[in-house]
């Protein structure tokens, strides 16, 4: 395909995704209310004492803040309802320029990418009342913090985009492994190393900066390793059943030609 098509249908596949979005938005911004409703229910769970008169209510210092944050909202309604519209037109864009072999693995690591990162997002929204409590927990007597809309919707979209990201790295794990990359001995001998470095950048990542919050995402991750690591063994043991077809072979001897395998790469290539 010459490069001016490959240009038009890129334009084409981002006008769907942005389409998609778009319709994703409106369908937030008509269930508004039930949706913040949710996002707002972790701060109404801290107690009273942190709270404005002891009410669930946050607060806003701008005239636009409200309207600003309706937008937000939306936008983040939008493109998590949009996500198998632009999810696919990434795919249809890039899936041409794949091997058989490269699509079944997408598959698999799409499929798994997604329940992964909704379980991240999901334990982060089940904590976030926790880090907040330990949070504002250090104000002094006699003072009430006031806390902001726009304060409160990013430390909350942080909190389940960090966690959901988090989820994803063994999955990255076992992606390596597959390609060759990262073999299961070089992960038992680094075993010490990685987990440590979990809860590193658990401690480092977390909005809150909280010894809970911390624990929360960084338990669960090096559970999430382990599998990938159990993944990984698997994976290495049935590659090296595999008979070595060339292992008989000299370093300084050819090996045979097979055409049957020639002719099966040239059906598996590309047309792009």
């Amino acid at each position: 395909m010459p490069l001016m098509e490959h240009i038009r249908e890129l334009r084409n596949r981002l006008l769907k995704a942005l389409l998609g979005i778009v319709a994703g938005g409106i369908v937030g911004w008509i269930f508004y209310d039930p949706i913040w409703r949710v996002l707002q229910h972790p701060y109404c769970k801290i107690p009273q004492a942190h709270r404005l008169n002891g009410q669930c209510a946050l607060t806003t210092t701008g005239i636009l803040d409200p309207f600003v944050l309706r937008i937000k909202i939306c936008l983040i309604i939008g493109l998590v309802i949009a996500s198998p519209i632009w999810l696919y037109q990434l795919w249809a864009f890039v899936a041409p320029g794949l091997y058989q072999r490269e699509r079944r693995w997408t598959y698999v690591f799409m499929a798994a990418a997604v329940p992964l990162f909704a379980a991240g997002a999901y334990l982060a929204y089940l904590t976030l009342d926790k880090g907040l409590g330990i949070l504002l927990g250090f104000t002094p007597d006699h003072v009430v913090p006031i806390v902001t809309i726009t304060s409160y919707l990013g430390y909350a979209v942080a909190m389940l985009l960090i966690f959901g990201a988090t989820f994803e790295l063994p999955l990255f794990v076992v992606i390596l492994n597959f390609a060759g990359v990262l073999t299961h001995a070089r992960i038992r001998k680094w075993r010490r190393t990685l987990v440590f470095g979990i809860f590193v950048f658990a401690a480092v990542a977390t909005p809150s900066q909280d010894p809970f919050t911390m624990l929360a995402l960084a338990l669960p991750t090096v559970v999430l390793f382990e599998v990938a690591e159990v993944i990984a063994y698997v994976h290495d043991r049935r590659k090296a059943a595999r008979p070595d077809l060339y292992g008989h072979l000299s370093d300084d001897e050819a090996s045979p030609l097979d055409l049957g395998d020639v002719e099966e790469d040239l059906e598996d290539t590309p047309r792009r």
